[in-house]
């Protein structure tokens, strides 16, 4: 799927696979462990606090034991002006992946009609990241230089192959969460796009999410661009707590606390209270900015993860439909003023509910979080 080709900006949503028991989250978490599995321990906080936060539709789904949901997805989608899921993908090393059967389930079956790519996870699993109370490592992730991408190139590419796969000029779209902790980082990219020319395509057209200038700005010695593009895939506290404008005045006191949790993982993960921002107040005064040519904007409906994270939580209160279609249209407003930008907008994301980040139906709005995205898509860009 040569998204490119059409003008029209596309809307792009992360898609969390993690819906299906596996032996690795049975060991960690207790057997039968889901993403549901916090969803519903998600318990309030403050008065008003809208936990636990439960879904709508779709229901408690499981993408194995119920291949017709990616189907309903798909459909729910393309319905609501999603232009296709990038979905995750926990690529450790050679012969060492986790949650990557609803995506090959897909590959097989034509009737989950909706674009989609990949992007890497590439992240070292620890426990006090993911609702564990320990900082040990579950999983590593590794790098095995030129072996290890060869391999890995060769599992994603009958997906490359697909024809709903997102290419970008020939060039299969492919997201990287974390590019500069590749240690070899020219060599993957080098061999990427070598094996890519080989097998019929122009390349690869390599998305960063979080990546130095430095790594922004490389090319390969093939001529063709390293890096396309980058995103800052959702908001960190860092981002909200720069722009001035986004909440008005914040206690001095305050910003010393923040500071000093980011200079320390140790004082990050000890803390006991959560981290409290107003969406609706934020999203109002937001003003993005693109930095250079190859900025994607990435957008986020809402954001709660006291179910995984308990007082630990960063919340984003306030986040309803309205002022996430408030958020979205000032952002698609900005993107047609920079019509040399990629024509692309991501969301963060379609179904990370144990982060309270998603856009499928709840049981609270339904479906008005996808109403949002497609009244803002017809508004402006029709």
């Amino acid at each position: 799927m040569n998204l490119i080709n059409n003008s029209k900006i596309k809307f792009l949503a992360y898609y969390l696979p993690q819906f299906h028991p596996i032996p690795e989250n049975d060991k960690w978490w207790g057997m039968g462990f889901t993403e549901w599995s916090n969803v519903k321990k998600g318990k309030p906080l403050f008065k008003n606090h809208y936990q636990p936060i439960l879904p709508g539709q779709l229901g408690y789904y499981d993408l194995l034991k119920q291949p017709k949901i990616q189907e309903e997805q798909a459909k729910l989608a393309k319905e609501h002006g999603i232009d296709g899921f990038i979905y995750y993908q926990y690529w450790f090393g050679i012969d060492n992946m986790l949650l990557e059967k609803p995506a090959e389930r897909m590959l097989l079956n034509k009737a989950i009609d909706i674009p989609f790519c990949f992007c890497w996870a590439n992240e070292t699993w620890k426990g006090i990241w993911h609702g564990l109370d320990n900082p040990e490592v579950l999983i590593e992730q590794t790098y095995k230089g030129v072996e290890g991408y060869n391999a890995y190139f060769n599992y994603l590419l009958p997906f490359f192959k697909d024809s709903r796969y997102i290419k970008v000029d020939n060039k299969p779209m492919f997201h990287i969460y974390k590019l500069d902790d590749i240690p070899d980082v020219d060599v993957f990219i080098e061999t990427f796009n070598t094996l890519a020319l080989k097998n019929g395509f122009n390349g690869i057209y390599l998305v960063a999410t979080i990546a130095s200038d430095d790594i922004i700005s490389h090319r390969s010695i093939y001529g063709k661009v390293g890096v396309d593009v980058f995103i800052k895939m959702r908001y960190g506290l860092e981002f909200w707590f720069s722009q001035r404008s986004l909440f008005g005045k914040i206690e001095r006191k305050l910003k010393r606390t923040i500071r000093k949790l980011f200079k320390s993982q140790k004082n990050i993960d000890s803390r006991q209270k959560p981290l409290i921002f107003d969406y609706k107040k934020g999203v109002t005064k937001i003003n993005v900015k693109f930095p250079n040519e190859k900025y994607i904007p990435c957008v986020f409906p809402n954001w709660d993860n006291t179910a995984r994270s308990g007082n630990k939580a960063m919340i984003f209160k306030n986040a309803t439909p309205q002022a996430w279609k408030i958020h979205l249209e000032s952002t698609i407003n900005e993107m047609n003023k920079n019509p040399n930008n990629p024509p692309f907008l991501v969301i963060k994301s379609w179904n990370e509910w144990a982060e309270g980040n998603y856009l499928e139906p709840d049981s609270k709005y339904g479906l008005k979080w996808l109403e949002a995205v497609k009244s803002a898509k017809k508004r402006h860009l029709l």
